[in-house]
């Protein structure tokens, strides 16, 4: 008895060693990315190529490793998953701004370290080069920007920066939209509208061409279907109204033609 108790204890002993081992082991073990230890952010520019290793460090077994490009895992080797790997984004595009790569312990994906990618580039603008609106209506012309670091937006027009009048125009602004609205567009709104994004990289401005049109006279055809309505309503109703006269009239005329025939 006294033998079977030791070994009881001796079990628990050991299973309490085990719990209390693989914790600290765990905790020794480190991952890195191109030798950083910590998640960080790494500054690059489209069309480059860019390599991540991600390394474990402190380790005393093989450990499988896994990537994941934001919540998506990225499909790996065999033999680029033990104790390191590394991945290629090549071609970097403008499109991979903010993009975060993680790299994780397949057995504890609580040990990790991320690299987010903060891609470099100028202006890109966009939008309808020539628009044409009537005099009295409403336009917008908007002017779509992409731009890492962001730009400093503003309007010109004819080559001056626009004095913007109010109740007349409106500027709406987002990230990637810089918006002039124009409220009762006039004759003078007529000519050329310069967008100027203005960045740590570049200047780069977008013409668009507003061309005002005379009113327009046009003939109001709800007044005219509803005058025709009426008349031809009137017309039938007085038809309906002296129907008896102008049957008796038509029993007349039958009679006076049958005399005549005797």
């Amino acid at each position: 008895m006294a033998w079977e108790k030791n070994s009881l204890m001796k079990s628990h002993e050991s299973l309490v060693l085990l719990i209390l081992l693989l914790p600290c082991g765990l905790m020794n073990v480190i991952l890195t990315v191109n030798n950083n230890t910590q998640n960080y952010i790494l500054k690059t520019m489209p069309g480059a190529s860019e390599s991540l290793k991600c390394a474990v460090q402190n380790h005393n077994q093989r450990e499988e490793l896994l990537w994941y490009r934001e919540d998506r895992m990225v499909d790996l080797k065999d033999e680029n998953k033990i104790n390191s790997s590394d991945i290629c984004i090549s071609p970097v595009d403008k499109d991979d701004n903010g993009v975060t790569f993680t790299c994780m312990l397949q057995r504890n994906e609580s040990v990790n370290i991320s690299v987010t990618l903060n891609v470099i580039y100028k202006p890109i603008l966009n939008g309808t080069d020539r628009q044409i609106v009537e005099e009295g209506k409403s336009i917008k012309i908007d002017c779509t920007v992409r731009s890492n670091p962001q730009a400093r937006m503003t309007w010109y027009r004819n080559n001056s920066v626009l004095n913007l009048e109010k109740d007349h125009h409106e500027i709406y602004q987002t990230s990637e939209l810089f918006q002039l609205s124009i409220s009762n567009v006039l004759k003078s709104d007529n000519g050329t509208y310069t967008c100027h994004a203005n960045s740590s990289l570049n200047l780069e401005v977008k013409d668009f061409h507003l061309i005002i049109e005379d009113k327009k006279i046009t003939v109001p055809i709800e007044p005219i279907i509803a005058a025709i309505v009426v008349v031809v309503l009137t017309i039938l109703f007085g038809l309906i109204a002296r129907r008896k006269k102008i049957m008796k009239l038509c029993i007349k005329d039958e009679k006076s033609q049958s005399n005549t025939s005797l």
